[in-house]
């Protein structure tokens, strides 16, 4: 008898290659898998992502396969949105509160219908890692499917062990680091830190908020700011003051990074006067275009100085133009898959920064790009010199296995591995999060395999950088 194709995607099995992404010469092939063996069971060190520290808080069991999966993954929903699939059929919540699909098993079936459009995708190995590896799902996501797969991911999620902090423990996180605005009170955080659990749930300084002239409601944010604060915010003293005592808010419940996420890298060093009349301007929303830029650049100056006081290590995560499409920012709100990579500039943007404190040892910069064209031209020569700079691991709509090894190609010669961090998940996906990992060990061994196999390595050295880009260097990067 012959299946039809439909009959054939439903029983196809999703077995994953235990070579996948490694070379396909013997030799080289060989030597990925056993850098991999060595590595491959090593803690998971997450210095920078999105999870929601609610999660861990409450322990409750996640609702279904689609809230898990679909609804709030942009790599998942802006595919499904390229090929003419609503956002409000997939569930994703309306910024005016109209209605969407509420019924996840239907969101779940539009989705297994067309999984073959994420073929060959970064979203579709971490998918396939995801079922196969965590609910034992070994058949192809197809159509035909739906209803068997959705019955079985949800079955697993009703069971205690598939609660998030059982998860969590499962995935082998040693530490893991969520992102929250000056403005959030991190309740969530206090609530794991009270409780009687051990896993290590800390959080991230990310002032865009307060640091923005253009975002909305910058006078209200500031206003909240200060009251957080017991600070003055609206003076620049006290707005400078307010920024340091929520630092300090934030480094009592682990942090240890602030993150920035500014339409460019734009940094600029002014007097304390010039900085002040551009902050009341902010505040009156009679900024310009170019004076809000300049004030976002020199407050990326001003965290500097004061990481030099704190310790928090400075991430700098430029160059996407955020919310590109208007119509769906005012239909369902930031965050929709519309951000999208542009050209960026580090060498003349940073100058200013690292003229002020490019040259101290006890600073520690990391900096990420949208754009791979700067790699070997600016990143790679700038972290190369400077003591405060550190390379961040492809980002974003680079976190694929092509992007992975295209970033070791361009970085190494002149950066080395040692002045970068590791490798960093920066995702919502909770259950994406060892399937990230995993394919970052398996494309840095196959890097290091290539390289000791066309005698730039010796073997022994593959072995100690591998441990070295799996766990050290983000521990150390991180302050971990």
């Amino acid at each position: 008898m012959t299946l039809g194709l439909s009959q054939a995607r439903a029983v196809a099995s999703a077995t994953l290659d235990p070579f996948r992404l490694f070379p396909t010469e013997r030799r080289s092939r060989d030597l990925a898998a056993a850098l991999y063996d060595g590595v491959k069971e090593l803690p998971i060190i997450s210095p920078h992502g999105h999870t929601d520290p609610r999660w861990f808080a409450e322990n409750e069991p996640f609702a279904d396969p689609a809230q898990l999966f679909i609804v709030p993954d942009h790599y998942v929903f802006r595919m499904l949105f390229s090929q003419g699939i609503d956002l409000a059929e997939l569930g994703v919540p309306r910024a005016d509160g109209n209605l969407t699909e509420t019924d996840s098993r239907k969101i779940w079936r539009v989705f297994a219908e067309n999984y073959h459009l994420f073929r060959a995708t970064p979203s579709r190995t971490w998918l396939d890692h995801s079922f196969h590896d965590l609910f034992g799902w070994t058949e192809r996501l197809s159509g035909d499917n739906a209803d068997q797969a959705y019955d079985h991911i949800a079955d697993c999620l009703a069971r205690p062990e598939f609660r998030p902090r059982a998860l969590f423990e499962r995935f082998n996180i040693e530490v893991i680091s969520t992102t929250e605005s000056p403005l959030d009170d991190l309740k969530w955080h206090a609530m794991i830190r009270d409780s009687d659990w051990n896993g290590r749930v800390i959080t991230a300084y990310r002032p865009d908020a307060v640091v923005d002239p253009d975002v909305d409601g910058f006078a209200a944010n500031i206003e909240a700011f200060g009251a957080l604060a017991a600070e003055d915010a609206t003076t620049w003293h006290g707005y400078l003051n307010a920024h340091r005592n929520r630092r300090a808010y934030f480094k009592s419940f682990g942090a240890t990074s602030s993150d920035h996420g500014h339409p460019n890298a734009r940094t600029e060093n002014l007097s304390a006067t010039t900085a002040s009349e551009l902050f009341q301007k902010a505040l009156k929303g009679t900024c310009t275009a170019e004076e809000a830029d300049v004030f976002r650049g020199h407050m990326l100056t001003e965290m500097a100085r004061m990481s030099l006081e704190d310790g928090l290590v400075l991430q700098i995560h430029p160059g996407s133009f955020r919310n590109h499409s208007g119509p769906i920012l005012q239909a369902f709100g930031r965050d929709k898959g519309f951000d999208i990579p542009t050209r960026t500039d580090y060498v003349r943007a940073l100058r200013p920064l690292l003229e002020a404190v490019g040259l101290e040892k006890d600073l520690s910069v990391i900096l990420f790009t949208l754009d791979e064209t700067a790699y070997a031209r600016e990143l790679a020569p700038l972290a190369g010199v400077y003591p405060v700079l550190k390379l961040g691991p492809p980002w974003w709509f680079y976190d694929s296995p092509e992007g992975m090894r295209r970033f070791r190609e361009m970085t190494t010669e002149t950066a080395g591995f040692y002045n970068t961090v590791g490798f960093n998940d920066d995702t919502r996906a909770f259950c994406s999060i060892p399937a990230r990992h995993d394919v970052a060990r398996r494309v840095d061994c196959a890097y290091l395999a290539s390289l000791v196999t066309s005698g730039r390595l010796d073997e022994d050295e593959a072995h100690e950088v591998a441990y070295d880009l799996t766990y050290r260097l983000a521990k150390q990067a991180y302050r971990l």
